[in-house]
């Protein structure tokens, strides 16, 4: 399950981003898997920007202040933008919520960080900022403290983004219909989680991210395997094998579950060759 939630937790921080497109090219800044090397470049950026443009990026400042775990210095930084918000529009302020929520969730106070994805949800519904309302929504599921609520909440994601205008809102209905799987799967319920997380991968191949695609592809064979469809999970990440292979890289994923099945299918040998490459690519 661990390697299930580290996936799921990959597939989010793809889906996030890009960040609200501002006249700033968020897009070209943000590198989610080096959190300090975007800091440098988001504070190169905030040298020559001014009016919620600026406070925009304050926040992301913060945002990349939580992922390196330096979570007093991102709340410092909230905390010094705050007064600055209130001649701001509100794309500023929500992000300036939703990004103080996430440093709490990520200091371990998931039930502190709540009320402000409420607040960033309530303030970009009317001012139609799609993307950052469904990314309240999700941040919404992601804190609640049992599977039932992560699922419901999860799929008030769903149906928000099928009905967004907005494309990249509509791209937040692959990540929650994943989140979806997860939690049944962490529920005991695979039976449940299969269809879901292959209405997952169909969203996401429609939004046409290779690396979103595979990982995907993933959550769909480890859920074969739990369901004890040996075969068919053994087919699904022999293709997955060749697929990363082809595109220049290993997935140690692929590699720990292609040990379990062959554990699972007696063949100690395989697993044990398995485990030792998914050791290897650590």
């Amino acid at each position: 399950m661990k390697r299930a939630a580290a996936l799921a937790a990959a597939l989010l921080l793809l889906a996030a981003a890009p960040p609200l497109r501002a006249a700033v090219d968020l897009d070209r800044l943000w590198d989610y898997a080096r959190p300090a090397q975007t800091e440098a470049r988001l504070r190169a950026a905030l040298a020559t920007a001014a009016g919620d443009d600026a406070l925009v990026l304050r926040a992301q400042i913060a945002r990349s202040l939580g992922l390196q775990q330096r979570y007093d210095e991102a709340l410092r930084e909230l905390d010094a933008l705050q007064p600055l918000l209130a001649a701001a529009g509100p794309a500023p302020r929500v992000h300036a919520l939703l990004e103080r929520g996430r440093v709490l969730r990520s200091a371990g106070q998931p039930a502190a960080a709540e009320p402000w994805f409420h607040r960033a949800f309530d303030l970009a519904e009317p001012a139609r900022l799609e993307f950052l309302a469904a990314d309240a929504l999700h941040m919404l599921a992601l804190v609640q403290p049992d599977a039932e609520r992560q699922i419901a909440w999860n799929r008030r994601v769903v149906a928000y983004a099928q009905n967004a205008a907005d494309p990249r809102a509509r791209r937040w209905e692959a990540a929650a219909l994943n989140n979806i799987g997860v939690a049944l799967n962490e529920a005991g319920r695979p039976a449940e989680a299969l269809p879901v997380l292959r209405q997952a991968q169909a969203a996401y191949e429609r939004a046409g991210n290779a690396g979103n695609v595979l990982i995907a592809r993933w959550m769909v064979a480890h859920t074969l395997r739990l369901l004890g469809r040996l075969d068919d999970a053994l087919a699904a990440l022999r293709a997955l094998e060749a697929d990363w292979a082809a595109a220049g890289g290993a997935s140690p994923y692929v590699f720990e579950e292609l040990a379990e099945v062959h554990a699972a299918r007696g063949d100690a040998d395989r697993a044990a060759y398995y485990r030792a490459l998914a050791q290897k690519e650590r």
